[in-house]
């Protein structure tokens, strides 16, 4: 028959409020060194019957019927602490073997669990170490963990780095694994403590807030209309050709094709499509002025302009940029025919602009647009002739 193991009241109070936590019994008799797992169930069993005052009681004796745990003197109290911790000192050193000394890591984990209780010292002389030793080995166990840090973060920044920025935290973990075992959240905290995150393809954060107001599609891809200034449309293309992003905001008309407003700048903003937008020249009752969904043309700013002017707004349904076609094939014909044909695929910002003045004004006057509908003539001669 096995010797009887006594546990102070501490432990068996700190099982007792862990499986009221959900740890498995297992998980609780490993971290508290409980011998017999009928042990855990007798004090669960005291607790749940209101009898936690039987916690206290030494092994082979019992109390009285509410007799708290207040009779037992100081002595015992000790008695059993210091037997408690003389068996996990002992459990300890013949997991270690027989005749070997305790490894650091062990040590390190005994005093940190028992030096609230306990006074260092007096575990470490139970033990058999100088404290002078205890504290050694903290210090070497602080600074080895700080080495490691630093290498892990030197072996994901030499990986980083050796494929330019092109991999995220995914795979670059598993290129380290390949040489070493280390979890893909450790590479993913230290990339982004540096910054070394993909560079190739970035994510696109969303613009917040929402539209003003979204009009409805009047124009329903109906490109032909039967008088000037009847259906015009209107939209925003990138001209990346000079030494910085450059945009073009254009309204065409629909009656013969011909820009009608135009601006160019460097800020896609509300500011940008309103200057458009005044160059407009008077308009007949009933004009419509169709657009995407862009944020700048569902902004409260542009739809009061556009209100203002008795213009009835329409948009094109989300990602459907063929309801916008004609205005899409212009703008597509632009950089075709000049910037693409003449290769001026890296130039200064004043011959961009030069370039698209140049080009609307040969589009509207001189160009010959091979349609049926203009006769073979230019959209402001066909305007001239109609009128």
């Amino acid at each position: 028959m096995g010797k009887r193991v006594s546990y102070p009241v501490e432990v068996k109070l700190k099982a007792i409020e862990m499986r009221l936590a959900g740890v498995p019994v297992k998980e609780v008799m490993e971290t508290l060194q409980i011998r017999n797992h009928t042990q855990l169930k007798t004090w669960m069993r005291w607790h749940r019957n209101g009898e936690s005052y039987r916690l206290a009681q030494p092994v082979g004796q019992t109390y009285t019927h509410r007799k708290g745990p207040h009779s037992q003197d100081t002595p015992s109290k000790l008695q059993a602490e210091n037997r408690y911790l003389k068996q996990q000192i002992e459990g300890l050193k013949k997991v270690q073997r027989v005749g070997k000394g305790v490894v650091p890591e062990v040590v390190l984990k005994l005093v940190e669990e028992l030096k609230e209780k306990l006074p260092i010292s007096q575990i470490c002389q139970c033990l058999g170490i100088p404290r002078s030793t205890y504290y050694r080995w903290q210090k070497n166990e602080q600074g080895e963990e700080t080495k490691r840090k630093k290498w892990i973060e030197r072996k994901v920044g030499e990986q980083c780095r050796k494929h330019k920025f092109r991999y995220g935290y995914r795979k670059i973990t598993a290129l380290l694994n390949q040489t070493m075992h280390i979890n893909h959240k450790v590479v993913q905290r230290v990339m982004q403590k540096y910054g070394w995150q993909c560079r190739v393809k970035r994510k696109k954060r969303k613009q917040t807030g929402q539209p003003y107001q979204v009009a409805e599609n009047v124009l329903n891809r109906n490109f032909r209309a039967e008088r000037p200034l009847q259906k015009l449309v209107t939209d925003i293309t990138y001209l990346p050709f000079g030494p910085k992003q450059l945009y073009l905001s254009s309204i065409q008309d629909l009656f013969n094709g011909e820009i009608i407003a135009y601006s160019v700048s460097d800020c896609q903003n509300v500011e940008f499509v309103l200057d458009t937008l005044s160059q407009l020249p008077p308009l007949p009752e009933g004009c419509t002025l169709h657009s995407d969904q862009g944020s700048v043309y569902t902004s409260y700013a542009y739809q009061r302009k556009v209100k203002e002017r008795g213009i009835i707004m329409s948009m094109s349904r989300k990602g459907t940029p063929a309801d916008n076609a004609s205005i899409e094939s212009f703008h597509s014909s632009l950089k075709s025919e000049t910037f693409y044909l003449d290769e001026l695929t890296c130039t200064t910002t004043a011959i961009v602009e030069q370039t698209v003045e140049s080009y609307i004004t040969y589009y509207n006057h001189i160009r010959i647009r091979i349609q049926t509908k203009l006769n073979n003539q230019s959209p402001v001669q066909y305007r001239q002739l109609a009128v």
